[in-house]
């Protein structure tokens, strides 16, 4: 028996190319003129994917009848339909945990920044002003006796949670159900949430139901002094909402690392002293994104050789078919 055929749509990491071409046949179309012909000359045997933001929809898994595992890069997977994966017993995974920590470094840095307009202030530096008018204005925002509400306290949002508890900040949270585990209060509507903090913090995944869950009223309920920080996904919030929030000084300002239609980024959220960009850094580390790497080899490794994922998505609880 041949080994398993794995093609990968797009480039990935070293680490990933390397150890799947010493342990599969590897299909990389993009190193050929044609790329789709090498697919399709491929999607008979085609029994594995390894994708980095390459949307996977029904009508791109029909075109490979032995697909059984796509191997997602990143935690987040609102780029692959699962549902219609489940459907056909193609297990779907991703590769949560090890960037968890990563990922929350960069929140809590994004809301120091935010809050105190380091981005404006470090501009402040290079363009000279220091020198030629003076010290930087003194910021309206701090961290002393902020409460930050988590939309999405899954492993990224705890561990934001454990970060912000070090600076004395109070802690709420919004989720699909309250949690047994955790010690801070729990609010059902996310609505009622922004209104009973000050700092929202966004860390909910991609998906139908959270599209522009943070809306105009989510906005108006967190109030003149309340800022926004998004390392979730784009979508969560209504960017229109949010830049007319910011514009009126309804809201105080906003850390943003993720957009509704990357890497676009409209130019009232660029122009703005109180918005901080980030280019969806949040697990860009060369350690956290080769360990990424190498669990979506795991994974894919794990399958064909034990007959189960490592780190399957909820939706696909799918062990291999002997």
């Amino acid at each position: 028996m041949g080994k398993p055929v794995i093609l990968l749509p797009r480039p990935m990491l070293p680490v990933v190319t390397r150890q799947l071409t010493e342990r599969f046949e590897v299909i990389l179309p993009f190193n050929d003129i044609d790329p789709d012909a090498i697919v399709q000359a491929a999607a008979p045997r085609v029994q594995g994917l390894a994708v980095m933001g390459t949307p996977i929809d029904a009508r791109y898994i029909e075109r490979f009848p032995k697909l059984e595992i796509v191997a997602n890069f990143g935690v987040g997977y609102d780029n692959v339909a699962v549902y219609d994966c489940s459907a056909r017993d193609v297990v779907v995974t991703h590769t949560p945990d090890v960037l968890s920590d990563e990922v929350a470094d960069i929140a809590i840095g994004l809301l120091i920044m935010t809050v105190r307009q380091l981005g404006a202030a470090e501009r402040w530096v290079r363009d000279r002003n220091w020198l030629q008018k003076g010290s930087f204005p003194l910021t309206p925002g701090t961290l002393r006796g902020r409460t930050l509400g988590i939309f999405g306290l899954g492993r990224i949002g705890k561990a934001i949670a454990r970060r912000a508890e070090a600076f004395d900040l109070k802690i709420r949270y919004h989720g699909r159900s309250p949690q047994a585990d955790v010690p801070y209060p729990y609010h059902a509507d996310l609505e009622d949430l922004a209104a009973a903090c000050d700092t929202l913090m966004i860390a909910a995944p991609g998906t139908a139901e959270t599209r522009h869950a943070v809306s105009e009223g989510v906005l108006h309920a967190l109030g003149p002094h309340g800022v926004v920080i998004n390392i979730g996904r784009g979508s969560v919030i209504d960017e229109a909402a949010l830049i007319d929030a910011l514009e009126t000084d309804r809201i105080m300002g906003a850390g943003l690392d993720v957009f509704a239609d990357e890497p676009f980024v409209p130019r009232p959220l660029l122009i703005r002293d109180n918005v901080v960009t980030l280019p969806h850094v949040g697990s860009a580390s060369v350690h956290t994104r080769n360990a990424m790497g190498q669990l979506v080899v795991d994974n894919l490794v794990s399958w064909f050789e034990k007959g189960e994922a490592v780190t399957p998505v909820p939706e696909t609880p799918i062990t291999r078919r002997p």
